[in-house]
């Protein structure tokens, strides 16, 4: 009894529940948000620069804020979709269990803030120069304000694995110390390089409004 107990807990043929990496478990999630991520880093920074020198830069200040729609709205739903599935019980996503307590704090107010930032771009693009203390422009700068501060707690939480987590990505098979890469990488670069498209669009159709300012 023993030895047919032991043989069946065993045996291959029987079914197991998997535990391997799929494309669309917590760990392809995971490397979508870190691409995302790394390339909203080069996109920040070069929109920081730009607020160097507004007189001069601020068609390239346009151009990068609509530009940043793309990838902000892909890291947004990223993210979304990972807080959906654990709060709805899929195995995995528990498994992985939840970001710490501050992050879980912190993510909602990073969310609210980057849309805060992005619709009052987006409309102070379309209306033109704003007048008053109360215009767009002064919910703009502030909603500016808030952002930076709750964006910087968020990057220096996470900038320390963006490396691991990308060049694991970039890795032959044969460096993976055996295992094989994280399915689904196709889809994830698609995904990616859809957000830039879009954001690109925005960008090249929207930059000529900064002429308004």
């Amino acid at each position: 009894m023993v030895a047919l107990t032991s043989r069946r807990l065993t045996d291959p043929t029987d079914p197991q529940p998997s535990t391997a990496p799929t494309a669309n478990g917590p760990e392809g999630n995971e490397r979508l948000t870190a691409l995302t991520g790394a390339v909203l880093l080069l996109l920040f920074a070069a929109q920081g620069v730009t607020l160097l020198s507004l007189g001069t830069l601020l068609t390239w200040h346009f151009f990068i804020g609509l530009l940043l729609i793309g990838p902000v709205g892909l890291k947004v739903g990223s993210t979304g979709y990972r807080f959906i599935r654990y709060y709805t019980g899929h195995p995995a996503y528990r498994r992985k269990g939840p970001p710490t307590p501050l992050l879980r704090l912190l993510g909602p107010l990073v969310v609210a803030t980057s849309v805060a930032v992005l619709t009052t771009g987006v409309v102070l693009a379309l209306v033109g120069r704003a007048v008053g203390p109360f215009s767009i422009l002064l919910l703009h700068k502030a909603s500016f304000l808030c952002w930076a501060a709750v964006m910087t707690i968020h990057v220096l939480a996470h900038v320390w694995r963006l490396p691991q987590l990308i060049t694991t990505g970039l890795r032959p098979k044969s460096a993976q110390h055996g295992r094989g890469r994280l399915p689904g990488a196709p889809a994830r670069w698609a995904l990616l390089a859809a957000a830039l498209v879009g954001g690109l669009v925005l960008a090249f159709l929207g930059a000529p409004l900064a002429a308004r300012w």
